[in-house]
């Protein structure tokens, strides 16, 4: 892809005129930089923006659970002193003359409260409100008034005036009522609306029990929902920020806007819930707070998220409300990003005047420049158009010092030479053709020379190659041993490989012999017929002692390769069978043994031997192990071109994967044993290159 690039650049600016080349990347740069730099600038300040937004949501909802948490406990810690003062005795509730002077006195105490009442099991009802334009009012229903309720109001004394209204009322069917009798305990009523108002509240309720257990009343303050609306509009946000408060059922309960928290239809008040607001700010939050999760219940620590009302981004902060005995409130804040974006949109506009600014002037002054670097470069490319055309005593006048001056005198310079080497080219030509074709006749020579070396070398390696092929054991030997079936394998990785096999039958001793010389080539097939020549002549001496017999062949070895200058040895296991028993001797791979059933064992021969050809003593290392074979058992031996072959991801062949499949055909001939492992190998490498010599032979007791 680089070189692509690189290629259409420079087609491209081969074309392109001098003066353009030079002034194009420098106003580009510079506009590029300043470019960047505002961009930087602009992102960098709306993150600084997001993260004041966020502050400032969460210090605004900080505010706004701290005073719903001062006007919501307030009641409840009323309660707790009125319902003490009943169970000392203090208090009576069956006294509505005493409750009405007590509960007089405590709507007077906090702003929080302005309207306490009991209500109990027999419908009685007494309660004292101050209404939002200052009266007190009394309630109060008993068997004389029932089923109505009376309100009277009340002068400055706390004494009832006047009455005011006469309704159909029973405390039991309220919502606060039946809340506390579910509840057994202190708690919260639903929303609803006021029988008396006609307006949003929400009532704490303490039933109030006898020492028997027994429910005598149910004491409640209703709380107005429309000062918590009055607190969030006076709430300093942001020019344009907003706050609401809702249910887990997204129904409204306060908002920082004019918007009643309910709707009347045919007179009747229903709640409002946020996805229904007339206001879009309220009603596109709600549905984008939907799209975060897809239950308002999941939403146990505060939720931040970012979307676009009217093509502005709006930042937004859902808190679920704390400490307050167990309202389950969401506060809303709404902050606009572009209430803090008018500096930062303002910064971006004159970034954008001055990368024009800079865009223009570094264009005035690339010109300039280019101007003043070209026009000597012009100059020169005339006076080398009119030399090409044999004008040879054109020259550049260029009166400067700099590097375009020192370039003009170095042309001129040039010209010159050139005019007095072109006068002598032909002689010079005559002359190197004349050692071209010398060199020439030379390096046919030399071609000739190799041809006939390599020549020499292929018919060496044929010779080397035919000769290892000549000294492994044949087929009809190996059918000629009684009591065993035997396959062989070999294929070098080279003309000459490094792996050695034989089978050796004299009298009732069978000799088998398998190494791995280092390396390959010429050198590794030398050092592999010397092994086979000197094992060939110490079984044909009846050499039994494996000790002696290793020890005879890794000198043998070792003084040849020493000769020979080379650094080749080779791993080697000897085994005799005889009568069912092998012997097992020498350095080599784990010897494989199969048992007529399949199953496997394996005989590791590290402390069976040492390298041969490696050093000259190896006595000391050389030690045997003998195995029993029965009908059916057999070996097989291998070298590690078999085990270490990849294929293309690198994944070597291994031993288990060998012992696996010579276990599941272990019923089979020997020939078709040595065909599936070989078959199985050859699958297992597939394409890949082969790195090393393969060997394989399985003897099976018949």
């Amino acid at each position: 892809m680089f070189r692509k690039i690189k290629h259409l650049v420079s087609q491209t600016s081969g074309s392109v005129p001098l003066p353009m080349v030079l002034v194009v990347p420098f106003v580009v740069q510079i506009f590029a930089t300043v470019g960047l730099i505002g961009y930087l600038s602009f992102r960098t300040g709306q993150k600084a923006v997001n993260e004041l937004a966020i502050q400032l949501s969460t210090r605004v909802t900080e505010r706004i659970n701290q005073h719903l948490k001062n006007y919501l406990e307030t009641p409840h810690f009323m309660q707790a002193i009125t319902v003490s003062s009943i169970r000392n005795g203090n208090l009576d509730i069956n006294n509505f003359t005493s409750l009405q002077q007590q509960f007089w006195s405590d709507i007077q105490l906090s702003d929080a409260v302005d309207y306490i009442f009991l209500g109990d099991q027999d419908g009685n009802f007494i309660g004292v409100q101050e209404y939002r334009d200052g009266g007190k009012v009394v309630k109060f229903r008993d068997r004389a008034t029932a089923p109505k309720r009376l309100i009277y109001a009340l002068d400055e004394d706390g004494e009832r005036t006047e009455l005011l209204k006469s309704q159909d009322y029973d405390p039991r069917t309220r919502p606060w009522y039946q809340a506390t009798l579910k509840a057994q305990t202190q708690t919260w009523s639903s929303i609803y609306i006021s029988a008396d108002l006609g307006i949003l509240q929400i009532t704490p309720a303490t039933p109030i029990y006898d020492q028997q257990g027994t429910l005598q009343g149910v004491l409640g303050t209703n709380l107005i929902l429309s000062q918590i609306s009055g607190f969030l509009r006076n709430l300093e946000i942001s020019k344009s920020g907003q706050a609401f408060i809702i249910e887990r059922s997204a129904n409204i309960v306060a908002s920082s806007t004019d918007e009643l928290p309910y709707i009347s239809t045919n007179s009747v008040p229903i709640r409002l819930n946020a996805l229904n607001s007339q206001k879009p700010s309220i009603k596109l939050t709600t549905q984008e707070l939907f799209q975060q999760v897809d239950n308002l219940n999941q939403i146990n620590q505060p939720l931040q998220f970012a979307f676009e009302l009217n093509n502005k981004t709006q930042l937004v902060q859902v808190s679920p409300l704390t400490d307050v005995q167990g309202l389950d409130w969401l506060i809303v804040v709404r902050v606009p990003e572009a209430d803090f974006m008018a500096q930062i949109t303002a910064n971006t506009r004159t970034t954008i005047l001055l990368c024009l600014a800079a865009l223009g002037v570094a264009t005035i002054l690339g010109i300039l420049t280019a101007r003043w670097v070209t026009q000597p470069i012009l100059s020169l490319n005339t006076a080398a158009k009119e030399i090409a055309k044999g004008k040879w005593e054109k020259i550049v006048e260029i009166n400067r010092s700099d590097e375009v001056g020192e370039l003009a005198k170095s042309f001129n310079s040039m010209a010159k030479q050139l005019h007095e080497s072109f006068e002598t080219l032909e002689e010079k030509v005559e002359e190197r053709t004349a050692q071209l074709a010398q060199a020439n006749g030379e390096i046919r020579a030399l071609n000739q020379r190799l041809k006939a070396e390599n020549l020499r070398m292929s018919a060496q390696l044929d010779v080397a190659k035919q000769l290892q092929q000549m000294v492994l054991p044949k087929p009809a030997e190996l059918e000629a041993i009684e009591g065993l079936d035997i396959a062989g394998f070999m294929e070098p990785v080279d003309e000459v490989g490094g792996d050695y096999y034989d089978i050796l039958h004299h009298d009732d001793v069978v000799t088998i012999g398998i190494g791995d010389v280092a390396g390959h080539g010429l050198e590794s097939g030398v050092v592999m017929l010397m092994a086979q020549t000197a094992i060939r002549t110490l079984q044909e001496m009846q050499e039994t002692d494996l000790v002696k017999f290793l020890d005879v062949i890794n000198r043998t070895i070792y003084h040849n390769v020493e000769r020979m200058n080379s650094d080749r040895n080779m791993t080697l296991a000897i085994l005799n069978y005889c009568g069912g028993r092998i012997s097992i001797s020498g350095q080599h791979e784990e010897i494989i043994v199969v048992r007529a059933s399949g199953k496997i064992e394996r005989v590791d021969t590290i402390d069976l031997g040492f390298p041969i050809g490696l050093d000259e003593e190896i006595t000391q290392f050389i030690s045997h192990v003998s195995v029993q074979l029965e009908f059916g058992d057999g070996i097989v031996l291998y070298t590690d071109g078999i085990t270490e072959a990849e294929n293309m991801e690198g994944k070597q062949y291994g031993l288990e994967q060998l012992c696996q499949i010579v276990s599941q055909n272990w019923q089979g001939a020997a020939e078709a044993i040595q065909q599936i492992v070989i078959d199985d190998v050859r699958r297992h490498i597939g394409s890949q290159k082969v790195y090393d010599d393969i060997t394989l032979l399985v003897l099976k007791q018949k």
